[in-house]
């Protein structure tokens, strides 16, 4: 079973940082990309940034130049760099990974979430 657990969430003021880890367990053939979404309460689920395997990186233009993501391919975990945070952004933040298996079906796995919020 593939599990997606994600760390790092907590309470920080506007303009502080907050560093996430999403770390991928279980049998996964392909991890092509890695990256994370958030979601706030009445608001669908918005995308925030992706990584390939590669290293290629891709961001919300709401998050460009203050999120940075990477990622540790021998632990299969992927991180988001938060600075800058404004309280607009306090949200439940998802970890997703999508690739194909052994036998080339496609995957789309989901961590639980974390809660980061942004108060003063």
């Amino acid at each position: 079973q593939v599990q997606l657990v994600e760390s790092g969430g907590g309470l920080v003021q506007p303009g502080g940082s907050l560093r996430l880890s999403c770390a991928a367990s279980g049998i996964i053939f392909s991890i092509g990309v890695m990256g994370w979404h958030r979601q706030v309460p009445g608001i669908q689920r918005e995308f925030v940034a992706a990584i390939t395997s590669g290293g290629s990186t891709n961001y919300a233009d709401s998050v460009k130049g203050r999120f940075t993501i990477s990622r540790d391919n021998a632990k299969n975990t992927v991180y988001l760099q938060m600075n800058s945070l404004k309280t607009e952004e306090t949200a439940v933040y998802y970890c997703n990974i999508k690739g194909v298996t052994e036998r080339g079906h496609a995957y789309d796995y989901w961590g639980q979430g974390t809660q980061v919020s942004v108060s003063s």
